[in-house]
């Protein structure tokens, strides 16, 4: 394991470091020291390896990853995981606002609880939270896969498209042109893959699944309200 203290290297030398890493690199595991919150740690990375942060982050934390796996072993600030494209991202805590944002691909788990926007825009990325998520979640999502084993809050899914919502718990409000709709069997065999790859015991069949009603796709005068 290659270990880099933060305190010491700085943050453009740590992640000048991390890039520099091929696709046939035999220095796979990487580990972060004194992250201390700070900004975009382990942004941009494209290189099959494991980075583990010991520590809290700030924002924009393994933005716009391809291939490598990172670890929070902490809470995370707003933007974690945000264009992502893939491979994948485990936060121990917390995460703050838009999580997972406009990511196409990957998976984003999320131990505790998200806040606000969680998902927003989504675009193939599949994010599970194991605790709660905070209002505007998926706002605008276009594709992919966002599972909340807690609670949802306000205008869950406000304006989406064709992004799978599966809430276990209870949610506060839909957004427009956002509704419940039929859990099939096929529906139930990705969540089930999902939460085995999460590391979640929850069972697909205490999920709800919600998206879009198809009414906002085209303007049309009559919704105009919705809009």
């Amino acid at each position: 394991m290659q270990t880099i203290d933060l305190s010491k290297i700085g943050l453009r030398e740590m992640n000048k470091t991390l890039h520099a890493q091929a696709a046939n690199t035999n220095q796979t595991t990487w580990e972060i020291v004194n992250p201390k919150g700070a900004h975009a740690i382990a942004c941009g990375l494209d290189a099959p390896i494991e980075v583990t942060v010991k520590g809290s982050t700030g924002y924009y934390c393994a933005g716009m990853n391809q291939q490598a796996t990172v670890n929070i072993k902490g809470s995370a600030g707003p933007g974690t995981a945000e264009n992502m494209m893939s491979g994948k991202v485990f936060v121990d805590g917390d995460a703050s606002q838009y999580a997972g944002a406009t990511g196409h691909g990957g998976l984003l788990v999320i131990k505790g609880n998200a806040s606000s926007r969680c998902g927003i825009s989504m675009k193939g990325i599949n994010i599970v939270v194991h605790g709660n998520i905070g209002h505007m979640s998926a706002f605008m999502g276009q594709s992919g896969n966002l599972v909340v084993c807690g609670d949802a809050g306000d205008a869950l899914g406000d304006s989406c498209y064709e992004a799978r919502l599966f809430v276990r718990g209870s949610v506060k409000s839909l957004g427009a042109d956002c509704e419940e709709k039929e859990m099939r069997p096929e529906h139930l065999e990705i969540l089930r893959d999902l939460l085995a790859e999460a590391g979640s015991d929850a069972k697909p069949e205490d999920f709800k699944r919600y998206g879009s009603a198809r009414n906002l796709y085209n303007f049309d005068v009559d919704n105009a309200a919705a809009y």
